[in-house]
């Protein structure tokens, strides 16, 4: 049994060494591409500068592309939309609302009571 036991041991120790061959040359070549391929741009290398800035031409131009698309999905010429007239209340719609809201509060009120 102590026998067969040394030849597994020994076998492990040769399969070991295989592998150890093996990416001893993977190093190898991992440490050559590093030596050769400095002047290309790795992934780590070019992910270390945080966040990305736009200029700002370069937002204003989108910007203007932007309106200019929106004007387009709306049928516009120019890019620039006409703008509505702000709806203005009068005094006796204002009169109505405030009159029917303390109607509705006076109906609450009764009912709970």
């Amino acid at each position: 049994m102590s026998r067969l036991t040394n030849e597994i041991i020994n076998a492990a120790i040769i399969g070991f060494e295989e592998q150890k061959r093996g990416i001893d040359i993977q190093i190898a070549d991992l440490r050559a591409m590093l030596t050769s391929g400095s002047h290309e741009s790795t992934p780590a290398s070019s992910a270390k500068g945080g966040k990305k800035r736009m200029s700002a031409a370069g937002r204003k131009a989108i910007a203007e592309a932007q309106r200019k698309r929106w004007a387009e999905s709306r049928g516009e010429a120019d890019g620039t939309a006409p703008r509505k007239a702000k709806r203005k209340l009068s005094a006796a719609g204002k009169a109505a609302i405030v009159a029917a809201l303390k109607k509705r509060w006076a109906a609450k009120k009764a009912g709970k009571t």
